[in-house]
């Protein structure tokens, strides 16, 4: 029998990032700044503009490069991560910066926080765990009215250089980004939320030379 290689390939993917970001998270800083051609930290650091309020939450912090930048800016952060490596890794990193470390270890699909105490979440290339039903209504749960979700789910690497190039080949090759001409994967991921009750909005913004796609989701504010 002929293998399906598209299931086959997904099947190794998906191991092989289960690996990179628990047993082997140590190496993750290095792997994502190869395939990204030194870009994935700039890439997340673009969600900053778009964030405000008292109070953050990262969903998926991983090693903690935004945590770090987020209080910097003075915001109340907290994270949260399913990995104990990168709980690890994250804890290490803010230590080092003198900052405090407000990380939980758990599941974005039963987050363990009040209805309503964040002003803002943020997701930096989060997997399909944020997209699931349970997670979104738990989004939903715990951010304020008027409140808001910032999700960069994806990137697309420029046509500058050679390695540019093949870089973007192996994007496509391993589905880390979509066309960005298939039109459909936008109008599904903004249709899940707005049947959520949020407000829609999304953006691509030009990222060292390279281009960020951006979900804003907000609730609308009481009356």
């Amino acid at each position: 029998m002929v293998p399906d290689v598209d299931n086959l390939l997904a099947y190794l993917l998906k191991t092989f990032f289960f690996l990179l970001y628990n047993p082997f998270a140590w190496a993750y800083d290095w792997v994502a700044s190869i395939v990204s051609g030194g870009r994935w930290i700039e890439w997340t650091y673009a969600t900053l503009p778009y964030l405000e309020g008292d109070r953050i939450l990262e969903l998926g912090h991983g090693p903690g490069h935004l945590q770090v930048s987020m209080n910097q800016r003075g915001w109340l952060v907290f994270g949260l991560d399913l990995s104990r490596s990168m709980g690890r890794l994250a804890y290490q990193r803010l230590d080092r910066a003198g900052q405090p470390h407000r990380l939980v270890r758990g599941q974005a699909q039963y987050l363990p926080f009040s209805d309503g105490v964040f002003d803002q979440i943020v997701s930096t290339f989060p997997s399909e765990y944020l997209f699931q039903p349970q997670t979104i209504a738990e989004i939903r749960r715990v951010i304020r009215p008027g409140g808001r979700l910032v999700v960069l789910p994806v990137a697309w690497i420029g046509h500058g250089t050679r390695i540019d190039r093949g870089l973007e080949v192996i994007f496509r090759i391993t589905h880390q980004a979509p066309e960005k001409k298939d039109e459909q994967w936008k109008i599904r991921m903004v249709d899940q939320f707005q049947q959520a009750g949020f407000n829609v909005r999304t953006e691509t913004v030009i990222v060292a030379s390279s281009e960020i796609f951006l979900v804003m989701a907000s609730l609308p504010k009481l009356l």
